[in-house]
C-alpha cells in the first residue's frame, strides 16, 4: 500500500506538466506505424476511433492514478490512426519499371541534386505508351545535358529521360527513400542527358513560386557571389546558386541550420518584427497609451511570418518552424507565456497532426530537441534565480553562449546519427556566426524587403551580405582546420528512440524521478558505442559490393554507383573516397572468411564459375546451375539490398535483407507498380 500511495503521489504531483506528453504519445503511435513491416488492415482505423470514445469515457471515471496512463494509450492510438490515414491520403500511381523516352510536365519546382545538377519537379506528367491511370502524379528530373539554362516556374516542358521507381534503402535498416518520396508524391526519379525543350510558358499557375524565383535572381544580381546566393537562400529557399564548396564549408562547420529556412529565422524575422512595431508604437505616445501595443506587434509579426512562409515555398521545415513562431505569438496575445514547454508542446502536436511523417526526418528532431533543452535549461536557470551576468552586455553573451551549447549538445547525437559526423569547431563556428545572423542579416533581409519595391534595397543588401562573407569566411576557416570534422557509425534503429525517451523524462518529469531518464540515455550510448557494421554489403540489383577489413570497408567499384558507395562508407563512419576504398578490395577479399566474386555486365555473368562456400555477386543474370551463394538482379528483386555478418562460430554467413526491414508496405509494395 506504501508503493502504491507513492505511485499516486508522484502521478499527482504532475498536475498541470501532462500537456508536453501529448505530442510524446503521439509519436509512440506514428512511430509505431511506421515500424510495422506488414500495411495493417483498414478495419483498425473505425477500432481507434471507437477505442478513443471509451478511453475518453472512462478517464471521467478513472482515478487520478490511471486517468493519465488511459489518455497516453487513447493518445498512442491516434497518432497510429494518424500516420495510416495520411499514408493511404496520399496513395498515388509509382512507376513500376524503367522508362525511358519523353516526359512532358508542369514546372512546379527547381533545386540541385547532390552533384549540382539542376533538379526539376513535374505534375501533370506524360509518358509515352503509358495509360493516365498509371502515370505518377510527379516526376524529379536532374538535367545532365543542354546549355545549364532553367526553366521558368510553371512553364510545361518535354525531355527525353531515363525515370524509374523511388529506390529502395541502400543497405537494410539504411533512409528509406521509397517511403520519403511517398510523402512527397513522387512517383518516379530520373535523369537527362538531352536538351530540355519549352512548349509552354508559364500560365496563371505556380504564381508563388514564380515569385520566389524572380525574387530570388534579384537578390543575386544585388549581391553577386556566394552571398548572394546565400541571401537568396535564406529569404526565398532557392539553393540552386549556392556552390558545392559553400555548401560542405557550411555542413562541416555545423552552420548548415543558417541556410535552412527554420526555426531560428523565423523567430530572427518575427522577433525583429515585433520589437520595431513595439518601439514605433511606444515611441508615439498618444499610441503607446491607448493602444495594446505588445499585442498588435504580435499581430503583425505573424503577419509578416505568414508571407515569409509563401514566399520561401512553404517546405515542410518552414511550415514547423512558422507553427513554432505562430504558437508563441498567439501566446502574446492571449497574454500567456510565450516560450514554455506547453507551447512547445502545442506546436509538435500540431505537426504531428498535419505530417505525421515529419517524426522521422532529421528537421523535426533536431528543431524540437534544440527548443525543448533550451525552454528547459532556461526554465532552470530562472527558477533558480541564477544571475548570467551583472551587466546587459555580458547577460547577453553569457546567453548566446549558454543558448549555442544547450542547442548543440540537443541536436548534436541526432545529427551524428543522420549525418555521420561531427564538428569539432561547431560550437565556435555558431558563437562567431549565430550573433550576426540576428543582429545584421535578417534585419538588413527585412529592410531590403520592405524598400526593394521603391528600389532603394541597394544598402541593406550590401550590408546583408557584408555579414554573410562573414559567416561563409568563418566556414571554410573552420572546415580548413586539421581534424574539424569527426565521422561517427550509424547506430542500431533502437538507439535514438531510446536516448531521446530518456532525455524526454529527464526534461519534462517533475521531482526526482526525472534523473531515471539518465538510464535510457546511458544505454543508448553504450549501445551506440558496440554498433557492429554489416562485414559484407550487396547493393540492390548487385551494382557493387563492399566487404568490411582491418582498415575499413573495401569496395569493388573505384567508379559507379557512387550514391551508395558514399552512403555506405558514411555509414561506416569511413571518410574516404570510392576510389581509396577499391584499391583495398583485392587484399581485403583474400583475407574474408568466405571468398567473394563481384562481376558485371552479362558476358562476366554466363561465363562465371564459383564452387561451394563462396558468394558470387552480378549486376545480370547468373546462370541458374551455380552451387555457390548467387545475387543476382532476378534474386535481389524481393530482396533489395543485402547485408551479411560472418558467424564468428564458424557457421555460415548470416543474411539480412533490406525488404526484412521495410516490410510489405504501401511506399515499396509490387501492387502500388503495377
Amino acid at each position: 500500500m506504501q508503493l502504491w500511495g507513492r505511485m499516486e503521489a508522484a502521478v499527482l504531483a504532475q498536475r498541470g506538466h501532462f500537456f508536453p506528453w501529448v505530442p510524446v504519445c503521439l509519436a509512440c503511435g506514428i512511430g509505431l506505424y511506421f515500424s510495422l513491416r506488414a500495411e495493417p488492415s483498414g478495419f483498425i482505423l473505425p477500432v481507434i476511433a471507437l477505442g478513443g470514445l471509451i478511453g475518453a469515457f472512462l478517464t471521467r471515471h478513472a482515478g487520478a492514478l490511471w486517468a493519465p496512463f488511459i489518455w497516453a494509450v487513447v493518445l498512442v492510438s491516434l497518432g497510429f490512426g494518424l500516420a495510416m490515414t495520411r499514408a493511404q491520403m496520399l496513395e498515388r500511381p509509382v512507376l513500376g519499371w524503367r522508362y525511358y523516352g519523353p516526359v512532358e510536365g508542369r514546372v512546379i519546382g527547381i533545386d540541385r541534386s547532390g552533384s549540382g545538377a539542376t533538379r526539376i519537379t513535374l505534375d501533370q506528367v506524360v509518358l509515352t505508351r503509358v495509360s493516365p491511370e498509371r502515370r505518377p502524379e510527379r516526376v524529379r528530373i536532374s538535367l545532365h545535358g543542354g546549355d545549364g539554362s532553367v526553366p521558368r516556374a510553371g512553364a510545361t516542358v518535354i525531355v527525353t529521360a531515363h525515370l524509374s521507381p523511388p529506390g529502395g534503402p541502400v543497405e537494410p535498416g539504411g533512409f528509406d527513400f521509397q517511403r520519403h518520396a511517398w510523402f512527397q508524391k513522387l512517383g518516379a526519379v530520373g535523369y537527362a542527358r538531352t536538351p530540355l525543350l519549352l512548349l509552354e510558358p508559364g500560365g496563371s499557375g505556380q504564381m508563388l513560386l514564380r515569385a520566389r524565383l524572380a525574387l530570388s535572381r534579384h537578390v543575386q544580381s544585388r549581391l553577386p557571389g556566394q552571398p548572394g546566393a546565400f541571401a537568396a537562400a535564406i529569404m526565398t529557399g532557392d539553393r540552386a546558386g549556392m556552390g558545392p564548396e559553400a555548401l560542405e564549408a557550411l555542413r562541416a562547420s555545423n552552420l548548415a541550420h543558417l541556410l535552412a529556412i527554420s526555426g531560428l529565422h523565423m523567430g530572427l524575422l518575427a522577433g525583429f518584427v515585433f520589437a520595431v512595431v513595439r518601439v514605433g508604437l511606444a515611441a508615439i505616445p498618444p499610441l503607446g497609451l491607448r493602444l495594446p501595443g505588445k499585442k498588435i506587434a504580435a499581430v503583425i509579426a505573424l503577419v509578416f511570418a505568414a508571407v515569409y512562409l509563401a514566399l520561401s515555398g512553404g517546405n515542410v521545415a518552414t511550415e514547423r518552424a512558422f507553427v513554432m513562431v505562430a504558437v508563441a505569438l498567439l501566446a502574446i496575445m492571449a497574454d500567456r507565456r510565450a516560450i514554455s514547454l506547453r507551447a512547445v508542446g502545442l506546436a509538435a502536436t500540431i505537426i504531428l497532426v498535419l505530417r505525421p511523417e515529419a517524426l522521422l526526418g532529421p528537421g523535426f528532431q533536431m528543431s524540437f530537441a534544440a527548443t525543448t533543452a533550451l525552454v528547459v535549461v532556461f526554465g532552470w536557470l530562472r527558477d533558480a534565480k541564477i544571475n548570467i551576468g551583472r551587466a546587459a552586455w555580458m547577460r547577453a553573451v553569457v546567453a548566446v553562449v549558454i543558448s549555442s551549447s544547450v542547442a548543440g549538445a540537443a541536436t548534436g547525437p541526432i545529427g551524428a546519427a543522420h549525418f555521420n559526423q561531427t564538428a569539432h569547431f561547431g560550437l565556435i563556428a555558431n558563437l562567431m556566426s549565430v550573433p550576426l545572423m540576428g543582429t545584421l542579416v535578417i534585419p538588413a533581409l527585412v529592410c531590403a524587403a520592405l524598400l526593394l519595391p521603391l528600389g532603394l534595397d541597394d544598402v541593406p543588401f550590401k550590408l546583408a551580405g557584408a555579414g554573410l562573407d562573414w559567416i561563409l569566411g568563418v566556414a571554410h576557416t573552420v572546415t580548413g582546420i586539421e581534424g574539424s570534422r569527426g565521422a561517427v557509425p550509424s547506430p542500431d534503429w533502437f538507439v535514438l528512440p531510446l536516448m531521446a525517451f530518456g532525455f524526454l523524462i529527464l526534461f519534462l518529469w517533475q521531482g526526482r524521478l526525472r534523473f531515471v531518464g539518465l538510464g535510457p540515455v546511458a544505454l543508448s550510448v553504450v549501445a551506440w558505442a558496440m554498433v557492429e557494421r554489416p562485414d559484407v554489403l550487396i547493393a540492390e540489383g548487385g551494382a557493387l559490393v563492399g566487404v568490411m577489413g582491418a582498415d575499413g570497408r573495401a569496395l569493388s567499384k573505384a567508379r559507379g554507383a557512387g550514391f551508395v558507395a558514399s552512403n555506405w562508407l558514411e555509414n561506416d563512419g569511413n571518410p574516404e573516397s570510392q576510389s581509396a576504398s577499391a584499391e583495398r578490395w583485392d587484399v581485403v577479399t583474400a583475407s574474408s572468411p568466405v571468398h567473394i566474386i563481384h562481376v558485371t555486365g552479362k558476358r562476366a555473368a554466363a561465363e562465371v564459375h564459383c564452387t561451394d562456400g563462396e558468394i558470387v555477386v552480378s549486376n545480370a543474370k547468373l546462370p541458374d546451375d551455380l552451387t555457390c551463394d548467387a545475387f543476382d538482379p532476378q534474386r535481389m528483386r524481393g530482396t533489395g539490398a543485402v547485408a551479411l555478418h560472418f558467424d564468428r562460430a564458424g557457421g555460415g554467413p548470416i543474411m539480412t535483407t533490406a525488404r526484412a526491414f521495410t516490410g510489405d508496405r504501401p511506399w515499396n509494395a509490387r501492387r502500388s507498380r503495377q
